[in-house]
């Protein structure tokens, strides 16, 4: 764990930030404009990347990717420059709760892959760098966005203690449970071998 720097009220604030960060539905919002309809009625109605590839817009998923990773790293980075690490954390896993659970959407959000890779980022670029690759590497050899989630996130705590970051380490524990909690059916999927591939519509 970080240092203990932020009082907490200040750590209030800085979790509602990042909440308030990470409960953007880009995904919705990006279909929207690409005019692409409603998200939450098209394949499995999550509003993360993979759902949005399967609209069969390759420029609409990039553009989720990117944008959902990016508001869990601007909350990490922006706590970070106007408060300390402390707060840098608690704005990283709030927007990332912000992202599964939006209050706009009734909290019914999307998956957090693409928000814990950018805050993973943001925190500890090494340790996001790592995850982003273990990510990719499943990728290729599954072609199954869910697996390639999991072992990314299973991985985290690993490259956390190789790469001698261990303030981050119960943050990523939590991360990583939380993952897999909200891949709980695709788990079932996996073990029945029924889980789609990527990019089927």
């Amino acid at each position: 764990m970080p240092a203990i720097e932020t009082g907490l009220f200040a750590l209030v604030i800085w979790g509602a930030v990042g909440y308030l960060f990470g409960s953007i539905p880009f995904g919705i919002l990006i279909t929207r404009i690409f005019g692409l309809g409603d998200l939450r009625q098209i394949g499995s109605g999550n509003i993360g990347t993979t759902n949005v590839l399967r609209t069969g817009s390759k420029s609409a998923a990039a553009a989720t990717l990117i944008l959902d990773g990016g508001k869990g790293a601007v909350a990490v980075l922006v706590a970070r420059w106007l408060a300390a690490e402390d707060a840098a954390q608690i704005a990283g896993l709030l927007a990332f709760l912000g992202h599964c659970f939006p209050v706009w959407l009734k909290f019914k959000g999307g998956k957090g892959v693409a928000t814990f890779l950018g805050l993973m980022l943001a925190l500890a670029w090494p340790v996001g760098v790592a995850c982003c690759l273990t990510w990719l590497t499943t990728a290729l050899l599954g072609r199954i966005s869910s697996l390639s989630a999991l072992v990314a996130a299973a991985s985290t705590t690993c490259w956390v203690l190789l790469l001698g970051y261990g303030n981050i380490f119960f943050l990523g524990v939590a991360v990583t449970l939380l993952v897999f909690w909200r891949h709980k059916e695709n788990i079932g999927r996996l073990k029945a071998g029924t889980e789609p591939k990527i990019g089927k519509k």
